[in-house]
């Protein structure tokens, strides 16, 4: 069964592999020790969530990190969803959306206005699993998009 919950720092080290690999993913190159050390500092800083999907058999099994900031149309706090990732063997298996659903739980609960996600353009997969629960597109050159439905 997979659960979420927000990152420890017991997960450190199987979440900097899972940072590194992500960033992998969009071409940069394998730093362990850089990726590790970002996500160590958000954490500490407490400057985002980053939520775990985890499994008591498999270790962690993706991750999503949301930045808080501010709307200015909005005239208060959104959450933007940036980094999401599900390593290839865990795919197929709910978890992405498992994440993206904890995600805009957790927003409701921190009373943000709205999350905002990205994704870049050649990341097909991702967009149809935002399009399929609800979310527009409100930049196609950009893939900027927010959910239809606002948390509340």
């Amino acid at each position: 069964m997979i659960h979420i919950r927000e990152a420890r720092s017991r997960d450190l080290p199987a979440l900097g592999r899972l940072f590194d690999d992500y960033r992998q993913f969009y071409k940069l190159p394998e730093d362990v020790e850089k990726a590790t050390g970002y996500i160590t500092a958000r954490l500490a800083a407490g400057d985002s969530v980053v939520l775990v999907a985890a499994d008591e058999s498999e270790g962690l099994l993706g991750f999503a990190q949301l930045y808080p900031t501010w709307c200015s149309l909005l005239a208060g706090p959104v959450y933007v969803l940036y980094d999401l990732y599900v390593p290839p063997h865990s795919r197929r298996r709910g978890v992405a959306r498992a994440l993206l659903e904890a995600a805009a739980d957790r927003a409701r609960r921190d009373g943000k206005l709205r999350m905002t996600l990205s994704t870049a353009r050649t990341n097909v997969n991702a967009q149809a699993l935002y399009e399929s629960l609800g979310v527009s597109c409100l930049q196609p050159q950009s893939r900027v998009a927010r959910r239809k439905r606002e948390p509340r």
